[in-house]
């Protein structure tokens, strides 16, 4: 039989980027090699790096190359030598809003050996996990500030399901300074999202979703959003709860276990999913999808943290999880499996002086990747 073959563009990125991601990239070769396929690996030196030396962030012609791949693997973005916002704005979500991953995928789940802030009540730890809505909301950038009291804001959007035009005209009395910020929520964006949330749970064995929502303080916005999400559910036969955002962090540090799938707009998603995040034991153990119909890409949740970069202390295990979140997403469920099966082993074998230094051990990136590439 052929072997399955996979072209996955990489891009390592900045400050640990490059540590973590060769260390997952080796073990997501050794699982190809168990499980009958093989990757090639389409490099990309997209970050700071790239930009300083030629005031490029993100190519056309590199957009184009990747929208013919499987899949896009990333470590981190980011770099004190350069401005807040450019590359983060400029690949990340150039990216996401290019090929409308519209899906925003966060597990939160406890592993052994990865102590938590709070202790699951039910003996079995912690699995929740946040589909969060990826290319609307308050996050679609739509927004100004007040000149001399006025405003004059460019609705003008485009996004993969639809586009924006119009403008917002208005006026501080007095000539009074401010800003505005807009929500934007589609029915087809929202009945997608809840869509793939009913299918996760149902993978995952449970009978209902659970929406984060506030119609109580903004009823136009998150109000479309739970009406269109019931009647989504219910095409699907799922059942739908549904919880302030606000109650729902307060109920998740006291029961982190307490929910399954949680489906959220886009920034209570951002802000559930952290707050989860830190439930489970930290960003090392933090991975993380942006999902669309077309080329996806995997990412762990931590940043470049260059003030650790190349010193060996970077913990590669967000990353490597992240792998097996794009080889599940390939369809490579038993290899999937496989990874995480090696991360879980190691971390409940290794003693304490072998776990990475984030979980109080001496390991290093090279011999925590090493280690769990053993157990491949």
């Amino acid at each position: 039989m052929t072997p399955r073959k996979y072209v996955i563009a990489r891009v390592p990125g900045d400050g640990i980027g490059p540590e973590v991601v060769g260390a997952a990239s080796r073990i997501l070769d050794a699982a190809g090699s168990r499980w009958g396929f093989s990757i090639h690996w389409a490099d990309y030196p997209l970050g700071a790096g790239h930009y300083l030396r030629t005031g490029e962030v993100l190519p056309e012609a590199v957009l184009e190359e990747m929208a013919s791949m499987d899949a896009l693997f990333l470590g981190a973005v980011g770099d004190p030598r350069v401005r807040p916002g450019i590359l983060e704005r400029g690949i990340l979500l150039r990216i996401r809003f290019h090929f409308d991953q519209y899906v925003n995928l966060r597990p939160a789940k406890s592993y052994p050996g990865v102590p938590l802030p709070v202790k699951p009540g039910n003996g079995a730890g912690l699995d929740t996990l946040v589909v969060r809505e990826n290319t609307e909301d308050f996050y679609v950038g739509i927004g100004g500030r007040t000149q001399k009291g006025m405003a004059c804001i460019d609705l003008s959007t485009e996004r993969g399901l639809y586009s924006i035009h119009g403008r917002l005209e208005g006026t501080f009395t007095g000539g009074v300074e401010g800003a505005f910020q807009l929500g934007v929520a589609s029915e087809p964006g929202i009945r997608r999202v809840v869509a793939y949330g009913c299918r996760a749970a149902k993978a995952r064995g449970e009978e209902k979703i659970t929406l984060a929502s506030k119609s109580n303080a903004l009823p136009q916005i998150y109000g479309f959003w739970e009406e269109v999400a019931r009647d989504e559910a219910a095409r699907t036969g799922m059942g739908l709860s549904i919880v302030n955002a606000d109650a729902m962090c307060y109920h998740l540090v006291r029961s982190p276990d307490l929910y399954g799938v949680v489906v959220a707009p886009n920034m209570f998603g951002d802000i559930v999913s952290d707050l989860l995040a830190g439930l489970a034991g930290g960003l090392g153990v933090a991975a993380g999808a942006d999902i669309g119909d077309g080329l996806s890409m995997f990412e762990p949740i931590h940043g470049s943290a260059p003030d650790i970069a190349g010193t060996g202390r970077a913990n590669p295990i967000a990353s490597i999880l992240t792998g097996a979140l794009l080889l599940d997403h390939l369809g490579e469920k038993d290899a999937a499996k496989s990874v995480e099966a090696a991360v879980a082993a190691f971390l409940g074998e290794a003693d304490r002086k072998r776990l990475p230094l984030e979980f109080g051990g001496e390991g290093t990136t090279s011999s925590v990747g090493d280690a769990i590439l053993g157990k491949i």
